[in-house]
C-alpha cells in the first residue's frame, strides 16, 4: 500500500506539470511548429540524461525504444492538435484517457473492472465536460488530439505491461527515460528534416526566440520531459493503468489553474463544479481494494 501511495504521489506531480505545459506549448507554437518543439525539448532532455546511458541494460533499452515510439506519436499528434485548437479543448480531449484506457484494456486485454473504478471514470468524464464545454464545432485540432489520446492510452498500458514483465528485475526509470528521449529526438529530427529540408531554419527560429519563450522551452525540456517521463515510468511501476488514467484525469484541472495564473482565465461556477468532480473521482477510484502490485 505504501508503494502504491508513493506511485500515486509521483503521478500527481506528473499531472501537475502536464497542466502547465498546455499554455507553455501554445506560446511556443506561435514561433515553432510541432516537430520543432518536440525536437528541441527532447534534445535538451537527452543531454540532461546522457549519464544514464552508462550501465543501461538491454531490456531497458528495448522497452524504452518501444515506449518512446508510442510517446512520440502521441506527442506529435497532441502538439499538432494544440496548434489548431484552444489549450482548454486540447486539455479536455487529452483527459479522455480516463475512459480510453479501460476501454482498450477491456477490448484488447480482456480485463474487468469493479464498480468503484467505473463510477470514478464517469465522474471524471462529467467533470471534464463541465470544465471545458464549448459551443464551437469539433475541428481538425480536436481530431488530432483525440488520435493522440488513443496512442497515449496504449503508452499507459505499455508501461504497465513493462512493469509486469520485468517484475523479477525492475528497470531503472531514469534509463528508460533516456532511451525514450533518444527516440523522441531522433524521430522528430528525421521528420523535421524531411519537412523542412534542413536544420538551419530551426536553429535560427530557436536562436531568435524571446526570453520568455526560451525559458518555456528549457522548462519543457528539463521539467516536463526529464522529470515527468522518469516519474511516470517510476509511478506506473506501482499503480495499475486504470488508476493511473483516473489520476491523469486531473490534467484539465491543473491546466485550468495554470491558465488562470498565467493569463487570467477564470472558471465559472459550472467549471468549478467540474473540477470538484474530477478530484472526487480520484478519491472514489481508491475505494476499491487495489490488485497486487507488480513491482516492489
Amino acid at each position: 500500500m505504501r508503494s502504491e501511495r508513493q506511485g500515486l504521489m509521483a503521478l500527481l506531480i506528473v499531472v501537475a506539470v502536464w497542466g502547465t505545459t498546455f499554455p507553455t506549448m501554445k506560446l511556443l507554437s506561435a514561433q515553432l511548429d510541432a516537430l520543432q518543439i518536440i525536437w528541441a525539448r527532447f534534445a535538451i532532455a537527452l543531454l540532461v540524461l546522457l549519464p544514464m546511458w552508462r550501465g543501461m541494460r538491454r531490456t531497458e533499452l528495448h522497452w524504452g525504444l518501444l515506449l518512446g515510439a508510442l510517446l512520440f506519436i502521441a506527442f506529435w499528434l497532441q502538439t499538432e492538435g494544440l496548434a489548431r485548437t484552444s489549450s482548454n479543448r486540447n486539455a479536455f480531449v487529452t483527459g479522455l484517457n480516463v475512459l480510453v484506457v479501460p476501454l482498450l484494456a477491456m477490448l484488447a486485454l480482456g480485463r474487468r473492472y469493479g464498480l468503484a473504478l467505473w463510477a470514478a471514470c464517469a465522474m471524471a468524464l462529467v467533470g471534464m465536460t463541465l470544465m471545458f464545454h464549448e459551443d464551437a464545432p469539433w475541428n481538425l485540432g480536436d481530431t488530432l488530439t483525440l488520435a493522440s489520446t488513443l496512442f497515449y492510452a496504449v503508452y499507459i498500458l505499455g508501461l504497465e505491461e513493462c512493469a509486469r514483465r520485468t517484475a523479477s528485475a525492475p528497470l531503472r526509470a531514469t534509463r528508460m527515460a533516456a532511451s525514450q528521449a533518444l527516440v523522441m529526438c531522433v524521430a522528430s529530427g528525421a521528420l523535421m528534416l524531411a519537412r523542412h529540408g534542413e536544420f538551419a531554419g530551426t536553429w535560427d527560429a530557436i536562436a531568435t526566440l524571446p526570453g520568455p519563450a526560451l525559458t518555456a522551452l528549457a522548462y519543457l525540456g528539463v521539467i516536463a520531459s526529464v522529470l515527468v517521463v522518469t516519474l511516470q515510468a517510476w509511478g506506473q511501476q506501482r499503480v495499475d493503468a486504470m488508476r493511473s488514467a483516473i489520476v491523469f484525469g486531473l490534467e484539465p484541472v491543473f491546466a485550468a489553474a495554470t491558465a488562470w495564473f498565467l493569463i487570467g482565465e477564470r472558471l465559472g461556477a459550472v467549471g468549478l463544479l467540474g473540477a470538484a468532480l474530477i478530484v472526487a473521482a480520484l478519491i472514489v477510484s481508491q475505494l476499491q481494494p487495489p490488485r497486487a502490485a507488480t513491482l516492489a
